[in-house]
């Protein structure tokens, strides 16, 4: 796509424009959704203050399993915000146009989620007004300084990604009367940056989204390699692996395809977008998703079938919890209800209608933070030193309540950044979607 060939549609554009636009806005049924987001996030920020003021000590890790549902989280997070990376760059770079309504979903979760990654570690630490000291005076050895650097970078590529092909909507939307309040008008004003549709401004906004196109995929890879190398440098059992990095990786993909399908789903009948968000999309979305499953898949085949083959001391401990001990029901619902099955499932193209498809991915992305749960708490219940003279709630973890809330409320904030994205910017691109219906046009006369 260039510059010097780009049209727009008028009386396509005039159509999307409106309908697209149609839902934009702080309505009352907005408000009460996020006064209801508001009191329930205060409840979990107050779970948050007395943990800050207690210590670590409110939750169920101890010297045994420093490392809890608060990890699982980091990782669950940065999981799901990869989806940007996904649709905007390996399949827009592939040029599947098929992407084009449901790209700035995608980057609206990618931002949402990565944004959160960072306060979720936060919640992490005992003491956290000592983060600044990880910029101060991190060491570049040190994995935990890679991981800060690359989440904030990608959490930057994706804001940018969001934002540019952002610019040409709210200068259209900024010259309709919609009535739209003074402040909201003042920010597409401020955001557009006198976005006049001159040809030389669309080229030069066609380059910047590739460049940022192709920044995000080694910036995403690096995100959730650096994050396996937080536990693959140790030599844990379970942790141990020379392939946690695209293990984590592809696992990434899949999460953040069913957060995709849930959030697409939802916008689509919300917002009666149906037209647009239609079930063509869906059934490729469906199929994209039933892929990354399958390579998934066989990363968790790997992972588990070499050490299972093996049997050292410490794996054989592990595996055995993971398969018919403690864990085996989180395990094998992981397993079975996040990869199996969705892969069956989806062979068929009924299973990839717009309802089928949301209520199986409810149960991938279910199914992901219950993986991530598993992929942090086993390993850390059994180190190689003999547990002796500890009492039995330091060496089995146990999340508390204040655990619960506090994760539930790092899940709240992503979604009320989400809601407000939704409703106060277009979310299906307009511009995008009038070229594309010119370009059909062409190859018809063609």
């Amino acid at each position: 796509m260039s510059g010097e060939k780009f049209r727009l549609n008028k009386t396509k554009l005039d159509k999307i424009a409106t309908d697209v636009l149609r839902p934009v806005g702080f309505t009352r049924g907005f408000h009460n959704w996020m006064a209801f987001l508001t009191v329930a996030l205060v409840a979990c920020l107050y779970a948050y203050y007395i943990q800050f003021d207690k210590g670590l000590i409110v939750t169920g890790m101890r010297d045994m399993v420093s490392w809890g549902m608060y990890i699982a989280n980091f990782v669950f997070f940065v999981a799901t915000a990869l989806v940007g990376m996904l649709i905007s760059g390996v399949c827009g770079l592939l040029g599947y146009k098929w992407i084009k309504p449901v790209s700035r979903i995608a980057e609206m979760i990618a931002v949402s989620f990565a944004a959160v990654a960072g306060l979720v570690i936060v919640s992490d630490m005992g003491r956290p007004e000592r983060l600044l000291n990880v910029f101060l005076y991190g060491r570049v050895q040190s994995p935990i300084l890679w991981d800060v650097t690359v989440v904030t970078t990608y959490l930057v590529i994706s804001s940018l990604l969001y934002l540019l092909p952002l610019i040409p909507d709210l200068a259209i939307a900024r010259g309709r009367d919609n009535k739209m309040p003074k402040w909201q008008s003042m920010v597409y004003e401020l955001l557009s940056f006198k976005w006049t549709h001159h040809p030389k401004q669309y080229k030069l906004l066609f380059k910047s989204i590739r460049i940022l196109t192709v920044l995000v995929i080694p910036t995403a890879f690096a995100i959730h390699t650096v994050t396996s190398w937080l536990m693959a440098v140790t030599p844990r059992a379970g942790w141990d692996s020379t392939v946690f990095g695209p293990y984590f990786l592809t696992g990434a993909f899949v999460t953040g395809m069913a957060a995709l399908v849930i959030a697409v789903f939802v916008i689509r009948n919300s917002y009666r977008l149906r037209e647009y968000l239609n079930d063509d999309v869906f059934d490729k979305m469906g199929k994209l998703l039933q892929l990354v499953c399958v390579v998934y898949f066989y990363f968790n085949l790997n992972e588990f079938l070499v050490p299972a083959y093996k049997m050292k001391g410490a794996d054989a401990i592990h595996i055995h919890e993971l398969f018919v001990g403690k864990h085996a029901v989180m395990f094998w619902f992981t397993q079975l209800a996040g990869l199996i099955l969705p892969i069956f499932l989806l062979l068929w193209k009924k299973m990839r209608s717009p309802i089928n498809l949301m209520v199986i991915s409810l149960f991938v992305l279910v199914a992901a933070w219950f993986k991530r749960y598993i992929i942090v708490i086993p390993t850390m219940e059994h180190p190689f030193l003999p547990v002796q003279n500890l009492p039995h709630e330091w060496v089995v973890y146990q999340p508390t309540v204040i655990e619960t809330a506090v994760t539930v409320g790092s899940i709240l904030m992503a979604v009320m950044i989400f809601s407000v994205l939704a409703k106060l910017f277009p979310v299906i691109p307009i511009w995008e979607m009038a070229e594309e219906h010119v370009e059909d046009k062409e190859n018809e006369t063609h």
